[in-house]
Formats: structure tokens, sequence, C-alpha cells
């Protein structure tokens, strides 16, 4: 193993230990009363045997040490905890809202970088042409554009005017699909929270990969490359466009890391049941071993992603691995 790796193993290794510290004693340092936040609104009306027995439950009447160390146990053993609004283990709620995010969040991930990255290029390639004007003015306004506002047009449009697709959820409720025609109703419900997700997403690759791209063109190995008369598409695609995706690489990696938790707001116009939506509920509700929970697996999903990132770096441009060897 490199020395550069090792580096970014014991870089991230504190980082993680950091976080998991935070997220231990964030609780612990807040003012009040740590029954509110484990059992709402009804610890007014408990007795003082049963708010004992709350704290006790939650190990609350340890000391602070003994606590920190189950914390840490728990954490690398995937116990969460109980959510006091879900009724239900936290594990099992976040089991059942992952895959969704999963599938909103990874397929927006892969369209929007795929059209980013072809329609930035066609941009740089254009560069100060019509063309490239007209990109550059549509892709600015997606950017400045609420992304709930997106939602709720798509919504007024073609589920509230047309009634072409459903308004919210993940599937039709109470429906016992199977098959193929479960398969078709899930597709329905994913169309609008994704093409939202993918209308905020995209420009942010668009810029990313117009950038590099025109840094790129301008390099010397491009111009001789054109001045030997090699055709403008190799030049393109073969020598321009694949040197220009290492950025792009970058964003995809902090994209990817977000994934869990970037689709927050369209999940809640939706209605759609990931982990954003589950986090926005948390909130409402107070729920703070959930709130958590949620926030510890987003931060984590980060700080992996990041970490394959440096680790892919070396891979992707050999001079950071010559640099750091």
């Amino acid at each position: 193993m490199s020395k550069y790796m090792l580096q970014k193993i014991a870089q991230y290794g504190i980082v993680i230990f950091i976080i998991l510290t935070l997220n231990f004693l964030l609780p612990r340092l807040m003012p009040g009363n740590p029954l509110m936040y484990l059992a709402g609104e009804d610890v007014g009306f408990m007795t003082s045997e049963e708010k004992q027995q709350v704290l006790e439950d939650a190990g609350l009447n340890d000391p602070l040490y003994v606590q920190y160390g189950s914390y840490l146990k728990d954490m690398f053993t995937g116990n969460f905890g109980y959510s006091y609004q879900q009724k239900m283990p936290i594990i099992e709620l976040l089991s059942d809202r992952i895959p969704w995010t999963l599938l909103l969040a990874g397929l927006n991930l892969v369209i929007a970088t795929i059209l980013g990255v072809i329609f930035g290029a066609i941009s740089a390639w254009k560069r100060g042409t019509r063309t490239d004007v007209n990109m550059l003015t549509f892709f600015m306004f997606l950017s400045a554009m609420p992304s709930f506002w997106i939602g709720m047009i798509l919504v007024s449009i073609f589920a509230g005017t047309l009634g072409w697709l459903p308004v919210f959820g993940a599937e039709t409720g109470w429906s016992n699909y199977t098959g193929w025609e479960r398969v078709v109703d899930i597709t329905k419900h994913l169309i609008l929270p994704l093409v939202s997700l993918v209308l905020i997403s995209v420009t942010n690759v668009f810029m990313t990969m117009r950038y590099s791209m025109l840094n790129v063109l301008g390099e010397d190995y491009i111009k001789m490359a054109k001045a030997k008369g090699v055709k403008n598409r190799t030049i393109k695609y073969r020598h321009a466009m694949r040197n220009a995706l290492l950025p792009v690489a970058t964003v995809f990696m902090l994209s990817l890391g977000f994934m869990l938790s970037g689709a927050t707001v369209i999940e809640t116009v939706f209605a759609y049941p990931g982990v954003g939506r589950l986090m926005f509920e948390s909130v409402l509700a107070r729920d703070y071993p959930l709130i958590q929970a949620t926030f510890l697996i987003i931060t984590l999903s980060v700080i992996v992603a990041n970490f394959i990132a440096d680790l892919m770096y070396p891979f992707l441009d050999p001079k950071v691995g010559k640099s750091n060897g």
C-alpha cells in the first residue's frame, strides 16, 4: 500500500472519529431536559418513576465515558436506537427508506452526469457561438430556479392538469401490484421527482465540464493535433473530452456522497419515502434519536465518497500518485 493511500486512510479515520464524537456530544450539550427529546410532549404526564425508566432505557443515567463506549459499540454494530415518533427501531426505518433514495438519487446522478458531460463538451467546442450562448443561458436559468418550485410546476402540469402521472409516493398504496405491474407503477411515481432532480443537478456538471474542456482545448497538444490535420471528431472525443473528465469525476464523487441527503427537498415535495423525507419528518417531530442517526449516515456517506475519490485520483491522473508517492 502506497504512502499516499496510508495518509488518506489515517486522515479519514481521524475525521470519522471526530464526527462520531460530535454526534455523541451535541445532544448532551444542548440545554434543556433530554426527556423532551426521548419522550416528546408526553413527558409532562409521566411519573417520576416513568421518567427515570426512560433515562435508564436510553443509558443516560450512566457516566459519560460509559455512555460514549456504549455509543461507539452501537454505531459499529448498526444499533441506532429506537424512534419514539415512528415507534420502531431506527435501523428498520433506514433499511426501508434507503433503497428508495438510492433509486431516485442514483438514477439522477447517472443521468445528470451524462447530460452535463455531453452538453458541456458541445458548449465548449462551440465556444462563442449561438449554441454556446443558448446553452449557457438555459443552464444558468435552471440553476437559478428553486428546487421546490420546479417540483411544484411539474406536479401542476403533469399530475394536476394533464393527469398523466401520480402526485406523490413511490408506489400506489394498497395496490398489491406484483411483477411488471409493480415496476410500471414505481416508474410512474419516479418520473416527476427524477426529472425535477435532474434539472436541478445537471447545471453543476455542465459548468464543470465546459470549463475543464475549455482549458484542455487550449493545451499545446490539442493545437499540435489540429496542425497535423487530425479530424475534429478525434480531437474532441479522444483527446479533449477524455482529459477533461477528471474534474467531472470529482463532482461525481462529491455528488455520490451527498446522494442520501441531496434529494431532501424533492422527496418532501413529492412525499417520496426516502432518507431525506425521513430526516425532514424527524425534525418536525423532534425525534432526536432519528435525527442523530440520519445525520450520521449522511455524513459518513459523504466521507466514504470523498475517500474513494482520493483513492481513484492516482489512477485517473498519474501525476497525483507520483507527487504523493
